[in-house]
């Protein structure tokens, strides 16, 4: 196999939760030697008060959404608060060519590694700030989660039910967009650094990145001055469009139809039950004036096979169907099975676990998930002494001075 992306890649990551760990975790599937600086005095929020936990039982090294977001990287304790300790993290910095961080704006400066400062001591170093508005504005300062995010960037206002309060979307949704934003910037620096030999600055907004995915619903209200709203499962172009109840406990299929000569297809695949004769339903604005009615047939006639059932008969026709998967689903589905979505690995504390891949492979140079997801501070002795260079003293020293306790 060729040499992986970013092998030869260093990444010096900081910060927390999703957005920067999940930037730092594709780096390294794809060959990156990436280290985690956290603190016993501020672990990680995912360590701390994120579950799910093995077996129920929370600490430190039992979290599923830490370990999920941070294989193959090694993982280090520098309690950047403690005197002296924003001259190790320099050397960190130093050791790196890339530093990922997504605190609230100001704070890496506030702990003296502010980019001015960094480049200083790494003139061609890549540095990304991911945080929830960007680095500068009168909101930058705003701290908050997914849900805030998704709200502020218009996505919850388009969830529910059109008689009913907007719904938050599962987890923190923005986040991973910020991901995806996040690895393609990285890869243009470095590639701007590869031909020019000069760094940079990347400020990432997760709010302007939300943006990027209702595209089609801002330009509806720019072009003709609409504001979109809830709907709940139904389209503007589609009917039927929900997802309909199928045999077993809360199982589901979803189904879209749109056009009428994929109506007919699903008369013919129904047996062309007497109440599709109805004229009513014979064209879109037809159907979609009758929703209602149309969806009570539809169940009626779902609730007679297996969501798995359903699926198969109405793709085989070409029709759009799809299986409301739940979690248990997921691990146990051919496709992701064949593709090796997930890889499983034994941790010193959660037992065997199931590591996620990538959502792409590259021909050439595909991801390896070869590490579980560390323990706090599990490579500090291997890190500063064989990657920085510290001798024995050096080291004993940070621990005395609880720098790296």
């Amino acid at each position: 196999m060729e040499k992986r992306v970013f092998e030869g890649i260093k990444v010096a990551e900081f910060g927390g939760f999703a957005a920067g760990p999940g930037v730092g975790k594709m780096m390294a599937d794809f060959g990156a030697e990436v280290v985690r600086v956290e603190s016993f005095a501020r672990p990680d929020g995912f360590r701390t008060h994120y579950p799910p936990y093995t077996d129920n039982e929370p600490g430190l090294n039992r979290s599923g959404c830490f370990a999920i977001h941070n294989n193959n990287k090694y993982d280090i304790t520098i309690n950047l608060k403690a005197s002296g300790a924003s001259e190790i993290a320099q050397k960190v910095i130093a050791w790196a060519d890339v530093v990922i961080e997504n605190f609230t704006p100001g704070t890496m400066e506030k702990l003296g590694l502010g980019y001015e400062a960094l480049v200083e001591i790494k003139p061609d170093l890549i540095m990304v700030g991911s945080c929830n508005q960007g680095q500068t504005g009168p909101h930058a300062n705003h701290p908050g989660f997914g849900s805030q995010l998704t709200s502020l960037s218009g996505f919850t206002h388009l969830t529910g039910y059109p008689d009913d309060s907007p719904i938050l979307l599962y987890g923190p949704y923005i986040d991973y967009i910020g991901v995806g934003y996040g690895i393609i910037s990285v890869t243009a620096a470095l590639d701007y650094r590869r031909r020019t030999g000069k760094g940079q600055y990347i400020d990432l907004a997760q709010y302007e990145g939300g943006l990027q995915f209702i595209a089609p619903v801002l330009l509806d209200y720019l072009i003709n001055n609409r504001v979109a709203t809830r709907m709940g499962n139904r389209h503007s172009t589609a009917a039927p469009h929900d997802v309909y109840p199928c045999l077993g406990e809360d199982r589901w299929c979803a189904i879209g139809i749109f056009s009428d000569r994929e109506w007919e297809k699903l008369v013919e695949v129904m047996g062309s039950p007497r109440w599709t004769h109805d004229p009513k339903f014979s064209t879109l604005p037809g159907r979609k004036s009758n929703e209602d009615e149309l969806y009570s047939h539809m169940a009626e006639w779902t609730a007679s096979f297996t969501a798995e059932q359903l699926m198969e008969r109405l793709q085989s026709v070409g029709l759009r169907a799809g299986v409301v998967n739940n979690m248990k689903d997921l691990y146990n589905d051919p496709q992701l099975k064949h593709r090796h979505i997930w890889c499983k690995l034994e941790h010193p504390e959660m037992g065997s676990f199931n590591y996620e891949s990538p959502a792409f492979q590259l021909s050439e140079t595909p991801a390896v998930i070869d590490r579980p997801s560390p323990c706090i501070g599990e490579h500090n002795y291997y890190f500063f002494t064989n990657l920085l260079g510290f001798s024995e003293d050096e080291y004993n020293k940070l621990l005395e001075q609880n720098i790296i306790g």
